[in-house]
């Protein structure tokens, strides 16, 4: 048996008890442990880190801990390109492709609205959201550490808030999304793109009143739903606005 001293630093203090967090702990490894191994044993999903610091040296996932090793993790950098330092992925968490668990329904939603292609199924299991996720390059969204625990997912965002507005705004924050969004160019049910059409080609496909009073409009090809700038467009439009800074 080994001993070693972490530090964690910002949101991941949420996944400790309360006697860990915002301080230097000592605690016993098991001989030949990792470090993904004693992260993930300590309550923190390998997903939700992006930088580890061993003695002052970054190191991978699969680095054996030795006694009186010194670990300071850290989580997603938004506003600071650490790549050069980088040793515990290929490359940063900034592949914005998302895919939701069965629970985040509305936030996936949310992120179609923004622009952001989502995959989203209540049928989806943990292990077809893993695969997807590895297979396809996407960030799994969800609520249960556990699947974020999944040693083929390397890319993850364990989300807090329950409201989906708010797990929207988290994740702006977090992932820095205001300088990717496209807000309105996805259809919100079928993850593709929309694209203008003419009011004479909408107004057969819409209410008789909402083809008098609107000349703006939008189609999924796919799924053949219309668009337009009405009510709930513009509730959009205020949820979106403050976290585009516009």
């Amino acid at each position: 048996m080994t001993s070693a001293t972490f530090r964690f630093y910002e949101e991941l203090n949420d996944f400790l008890p309360a006697e860990r967090r915002w301080q230097s702990f000592t605690c016993k490894c098991a001989r030949g442990a990792t470090v993904k191994h004693m992260i993930e044993a300590l309550g923190i999903p390998h997903t939700e880190v992006e930088l580890v610091l061993l003695n002052g040296e970054s190191v991978g996932f699969e680095r054996v801990i030795f006694d009186d090793d010194r670990l300071a993790v850290y989580p997603k950098f938004e506003a600071l390109d650490i790549s050069p330092l980088l040793k515990v992925r290929a490359q940063p968490l900034r592949v914005l492709r998302f895919v939701a668990d069965a629970h985040l329904g509305g936030l996936a939603s949310l992120l179609r609205m923004s622009g952001f292609d989502t995959l989203y199924d209540n049928g989806f299991e943990d292990g077809e959201i893993a695969e997807i996720a590895a297979q396809q390059g996407r960030i799994v969204l969800t609520r249960d550490r556990d699947l974020l625990k999944r040693r083929i997912i390397s890319h993850g965002c364990y989300v807090h808030a329950l409201k989906p507005s708010l797990q929207l705004r988290e994740l702006y924050e977090r992932l820095d999304l205001a300088r990717s969004a496209r807000p309105f160019s996805l259809c919100l049910h079928c993850n593709l793109p929309v694209h203008e059409i003419s009011p004479e080609l909408a107004r057969p496909q819409v209410p008789p009143r909402v083809g008098a009073l609107y000349s703006h409009f939008l189609r999924c090809d796919a799924c053949q739903r219309v668009y337009w700038e009405g009510s709930h467009w513009r509730g959009m439009c205020a949820l979106l606005a403050p976290l585009l800074g516009r």
